[in-house]
């Protein structure tokens, strides 16, 4: 098993990767970590979509009402990266994807219009999966943030949503350059020193409970040219521009001749102009992400 590359994924549009049960007023909540509300998108959903980039092939035929009919399923190399299901030739795939969690999570921000928020735990687990050493951190609390001046106001002052932080330092250089090389897109790449924020683990945990959007979705009756019955519900969902990460691998199954299996993902996607549709509505412009390889 090789655990050798991280795909970066940034939100261009909301995104919704959706719970499937509520219990409270959010009829679609997304789905998050239990034990700490960090929001993710499971494995099997990014693996899928991936998937998909390889057209269906004729597999066989069959006969329907004295007809032969083709049977469409996964191609050699499709099956070969992501397996096979089917009855007879149930197989594992090659190509290992672990699940993408939040890294930078975007808040409004009185100055500056808004910020990525990071925290000690998220940037350990980073390092962690990025195989790089941590840079050492100051202790935080819940009223105090490392930041750029840009989001600064007078005195040190930090507002995120509606709370107030107290400037302790800035952000060290070196995280603000390894995020920086997370994805090429410009909003990213050029602005992240300005809006980089790293509050408190309690913070952070809050604010992507709090901080996500929440939309009501209707569906208007014709007949009476308002809501129909039943038909509004609200949906939670990440915000555009939030940043995520996951790690791919190769099980090492398929050893002669080697499948390569993350090269030719990358190489798809690379094709598909670098950019994925992840999670639901993508007919209303949800889940369009810019997507980055970077080999460990």
């Amino acid at each position: 098993m090789k655990l050798n590359n991280i795909v970066t994924l940034f939100a261009r549009t909301p995104l919704h990767v959706g719970a499937g049960n509520s219990v409270g007023a959010i009829d679609a909540p997304i789905i998050r970590e239990r034990h700490t509300n960090v929001a993710l998108i499971p494995g099997s959903s990014l693996k899928g979509v991936l998937a998909d980039l390889w057209p269906n092939e004729k597999t066989g035929v069959k006969m329907v009402d004295g007809k032969e009919v083709d049977v469409l399923g996964r191609g050699k190399e499709a099956r070969e990266i992501f397996g096979d299901d089917s009855q007879d030739t149930s197989c594992s795939g090659e190509l290992l994807v672990g699940e993408a969690r939040v890294v930078a999570f975007p808040v409004r921000s009185a100055k500056n219009s808004f910020a990525w928020i990071v925290s000690p735990m998220i940037l350990q687990r980073f390092y962690r999966d990025f195989r790089q050493e941590m840079p050492n951190l100051p202790k935080l609390d819940e009223k105090t943030c490392l930041a750029p001046d840009e989001v600064c106001l007078d005195n040190d002052k930090v507002v995120l949503e509606e709370y107030l932080f107290t400037k302790t330092g800035t952000v060290n250089q070196e995280i603000v350059n390894t995020f920086k090389a997370l994805s090429d897109e410009p909003l990213w790449k050029d602005t992240i020193a300005n809006r980089l924020v790293i509050v408190s683990d309690e913070i952070l945990s809050y604010f992507i409970k709090n901080a996500c959007e929440v939309t009501a979705r209707i569906r208007i009756d014709d007949t009476i040219g308002s809501v129909a019955k039943g038909a509004l519900f609200y949906q939670e969902q990440l915000p555009s521009e939030v940043m995520l990460y996951a790690i791919l691998g190769e099980l090492g199954i398929h050893t002669t001749p080697p499948v390569n299996a993350v090269e030719k993902v990358e190489a798809k996607v690379r094709n598909n102009g670098s950019i994925l549709q992840i999670g639901g509505d993508a007919t209303i412009g949800l889940g369009f992400c810019s997507v980055n390889f970077i080999e460990l």
